[in-house]
């Protein structure tokens, strides 16, 4: 399908005109032909009839010329914007990643070092807030960097959804925390290795905006004929629907967005491995289901 639209809307205007021309005066003529063969007679054929259908082809290709070069233009101008976003974008990152990471690591060290001498209660509550802030934009930049180093081409490997989902349920197996899964010995998927990225985030987003005296996280993969599902339930206050709706949107305004990048890369880092993520919130908790392709592993 792709090289049937780059060998129609890659060519110049000039010459889908000139092919329009082409395949207008065929069809003129093939349809006079073809009325001639149904009377079975010339008698009642006269070239007016020709000249009518070539000058009506010649007039719409001009109004095709124009319609044509006009949207041309318009997707070379578009086209141009996001090349120039697309730069633009790639140098925020790449400063906010750098420049902005390497200037948080030395607020850190000095934070860490006021720390030690300080003695009041209130220095050490402001030295810990600022730690923790600077802590969390770090962590931005870190799931920055995994965004950007997703690679856009489906994948072509496999990877157990089970393990992957052990894993990760390591790293949130706390003494607050009241974790249970449900899982098959293995459950081979289309992916690479950094589905565990996702994966990691869905567990510590349960366990992180989540202010209960015990985090209940329930997890659960299941594989149904073609795919397999991973789905983690927590008992937390859920993701807003406003929060939702953006991802849903899949854009963001100053109104309305989403409070945390770690939602964008679940979205985002999923669909990178040909799956699809669903987040259904009640009065009891969030659910995030994350459905992947299934290979036979034969």
């Amino acid at each position: 399908m792709k090289l049937e639209s780059d060998f129609i809307f890659g060519r110049s205007p000039r010459g889908l005109t000139v092919a329009y021309l082409c395949l207008g005066a065929l069809f003129v003529l093939a349809t006079d032909l073809a009325v001639v063969s149904m009377v079975g007679s010339l008698s009642t054929w006269t070239p007016v009839h020709a000249v009518d259908g070539w000058l009506f082809v010649s007039i719409s290709s001009l109004v095709f010329y124009g319609a044509t070069a006009y949207q041309k233009r318009r997707a070379a101008a578009a086209r141009r914007e996001l090349e120039t976003s697309n730069q633009q974008l790639q140098v925020l990152s790449r400063v906010f990643r750098h420049n902005v990471r390497n200037d948080l690591n030395v607020i850190q060290g000095y934070t860490d070092l006021l720390a030690e001498r300080v003695d009041d209660e209130r220095s050490r509550e402001c030295l810990e807030t600022i730690r923790e802030t600077t802590d969390d934009v770090v962590e931005i930049s870190e799931k920055l960097r995994v965004i950007e180093d997703a690679s856009p081409t489906p994948p072509s490997g496999r990877v157990d959804l089970v393990e992957a989902v052990r894993e990760a349920a390591t790293g949130v197996d706390r003494t607050d925390v009241s974790l249970t899964l449900d899982a098959p010995a293995e459950a081979w998927v289309h992916a690479d290795e950094s589905i565990e990225y996702p994966i990691q985030e869905v567990f510590e987003n349960a366990v992180t905006h989540n202010d209960e005296s015990v985090r209940r996280i329930d997890a659960r993969v299941t594989e149904n004929g073609s795919t397999a599902c991973l789905e983690v339930s927590d008992n937390g206050p859920g993701i807003p629907a406003d929060e939702r709706a953006v991802l849903r949107a899949e854009e963001e305004t100053p109104l309305s967005h989403a409070s945390s990048i770690g939602l964008w890369l679940v979205k985002w880092m999923c669909e990178t491995q040909g799956g699809t993520v669903r987040f259904e919130t009640t009065d009891d908790g969030t659910t995030v289901r994350l459905r992947f392709d299934s290979v036979d592993n034969s």
